[in-house]
C-alpha cells in the first residue's frame, strides 16, 4: 500500500457533535490503515477499521507501553522516567498486565456492582432527581447530575472525601486537556499525586478500612508487599480521575444524544428493559476517547498490507472503527434495539476499560429514571450551541442546558 502521510483529523464538524471527524469516514474506505503525523510532531500508523483495530488491541507483537500522541505540537518524547506517576497495569503487557489487573477486578465485577454498588448509586441518583424538580426549570445537566453522580460513586469505591470533588475534578481536567501546555496539565498531574499521597497517609494514621485504596495498601504494606509506593499512589490517582471523567463525559452525551433522538427515546421510556442494549448502544455510537488508543510493534510485522516496523506507534481511531460499516449494520443511526457481540466503547481486548460494570450501572440508572422522571425534558438551547469538549483526552459536553 501507499505510505501517504497525513496529518491526524481530530476535528469534528460543531454542527454534527454526535459524530467522528468526517475525515476517518473517508479514511476508513479508502485507507483503513494511514502514516498519519500526530499533533505533537510525532508519526506512526492510524486504524480506522474495526477488525484491524480489534487485531491491533489483540496482537501480542503490539506493545501498551507506548508514548503519548496526543500532546500538542513539539512534546515529542515523554520518557516513562519523566511522566508525572505510574500509570500501572494500563501501560503493562501480559503476563505482568493481568497480574496487576487481577488486584482489582473483584470490586468490578457485574456481582460485585449489583450488590455492593448499586443501592447507594439508586439513593443518590434519586436524591439528584428531587434536588432537579425542586430547583428551576432550567438548568445545566452536567452540574447536576452528569458529574456529581459518577463523583460520588467513585469516592464511594475508593474511599475518597466527596467534599474534595471540585479539586480532584478541576485537576482531571487540566491534566487531560490537550489543549492546555505541558505545564499546566503537569500541575493538575501533580494536584492529584499529592492529593492521594496525603490521603494515603491519613488513612495509614487512622487504618481505615474503607474502599479501594485502603486495600491498596494492604497490599503495599507488610512482607507480603505485591505494590510499590509509587504504583500505590499511581493506581489511585488513574482510578480517581479514569473513574469518574469518563462516565461523566458519557452521561452527558448519552442524555444529548437521547434528547435529540424522540423516537429512540420514545421506545425507551414505553420499554425500559431495552435501557442494557440501549446503553452498548450508545457506548457503540458515541465512542468518547476522541484521539485512539495506541500500541508500540515489539517487531516487524505486516496489518492491511501495512508494513509496520519494530518501535512503530499504531493508534486506533476508536469511534471510526465502532462506525465501520463492515461491523455494523447502518453504523451511523442510532438503534437502542441492535444486537452486538462487541464494540469498542470500553477499550477493547485484555485491556478494556476496568470500570466498565460500574459506568454501565451509572448510566442504566441514571437514563430511564431522568426521562421518566421528566418526560418532557429538552434542550434549552439549539444543539449547535451545545459547548462540546473538542480537547479533552475524552469527548463530551462542557455544559448541557435543559428545560424539564
Amino acid at each position: 500500500m501507499t505510505e501517504t502521510l497525513v496529518s491526524q483529523p481530530v476535528t469534528r464538524d460543531p454542527h454534527h457533535p454526535l459524530d467522528p471527524p468526517a475525515e476517518y469516514t473517508r479514511l476508513r474506505e479508502d485507507q483503513p490503515i494511514v502514516k498519519v503525523r500526530f499533533p505533537n510532531g510525532s508519526t506512526g500508523w492510524l486504524v480506522t477499521r474495526f477488525e484491524e483495530g480489534s487485531q491491533v488491541f489483540n496482537d501480542p507483537r503490539l506493545s501498551a507501553k507506548r508514548p503519548r500522541h496526543d500532546t500538542p505540537e513539539g512534546e515529542v518524547d515523554e520518557a516513562e522516567e519523566a511522566a508525572p506517576f505510574d500509570a500501572g497495569f494500563v501501560m503493562m503487557d501480559e503476563p505482568e498486565h493481568g497480574t496487576y489487573r487481577r488486584l482489582l477486578t473483584a470490586r468490578f465485577t457485574p456481582k460485585a456492582v449489583q450488590n455492593k454498588l448499586q443501592p447507594y448509586i439508586d439513593r443518590v441518583v434519586d436524591e439528584h432527581l428531587d434536588a432537579i424538580a425542586a430547583g428551576p426549570e432550567t438548568f445545566d445537566f452536567v452540574q447536576a447530575m452528569a458529574l456529581p453522580i459518577p463523583c460520588l460513586v467513585i469516592c464511594e469505591l475508593l474511599g475518597v472525601p466527596y467534599e474534595d470533588r471540585d479539586g480532584f475534578h478541576e485537576a482531571t481536567v487540566d491534566m487531560m486537556d490537550m489543549g492546555k501546555s505541558r505545564e499546566e496539565r503537569d500541575k493538575g498531574a501533580h494536584w492529584l499525586i499529592n492529593y492521594i499521597t496525603n490521603l494515603v497517609a491519613e488513612k495509614r494514621r487512622t487504618q481505615a478500612t474503607d474502599g479501594i485504596l485502603a486495600e491498596l495498601i494492604n497490599k503495599t504494606d507488610g512482607e507480603d508487599a505485591v505494590l510499590s509506593e509509587r504504583q500505590l499512589i499511581g493506581l489511585g490517582v488513574l482510578l480517581l480521575f479514569a473513574g469518574h471523567d469518563t462516565t461523566a463525559a458519557m452521561m452527558g452525551l448519552s442524555t444529548l444524544t437521547l434528547l435529540t433522538h424522540h423516537e429512540q427515546r420514545k421506545e425507551l421510556m414505553e420499554h425500559p428493559e431495552k435501557i442494557g442494549t440501549t446503553v452498548e448502544e450508545l457506548m457503540r455510537y458515541l465512542t468518547i476517547v476522541q484521539f485512539g488508543l495506541g500500541r508500540v510493534a515489539k517487531e516487524d510485522l505486516e496489518l492491511a498490507d501495512a508494513q509496520i516496523k519494530k518501535g512503530d506507534l499504531v493508534v486506533v481511531a476508536m469511534n471510526a472503527a465502532n462506525r465501520d460499516p463492515r461491523a455494523f449494520q447502518d453504523p451511523d443511526t442510532l438503534d437502542i434495539d441492535r444486537k452486538m457481540a462487541r464494540h469498542m466503547g470500553f477499550g477493547y481486548g485484555v485491556h478494556a476499560c476496568l470500570g466498565q460494570n460500574v459506568a454501565r450501572a451509572e448510566l442504566k440508572t441514571v437514563l430511564p429514571k431522568l426521562f421518566q422522571r421528566f418526560p418532557h425534558l429538552r434542550l434549552a438551547t439549539p444543539l449547535e450551541e451545545v459547548p462540546m469538549d473538542f480537547t479533552g483526552t475524552n469527548y463530551g459536553v462542557r455544559k448541557l442546558m435543559v428545560t424539564r
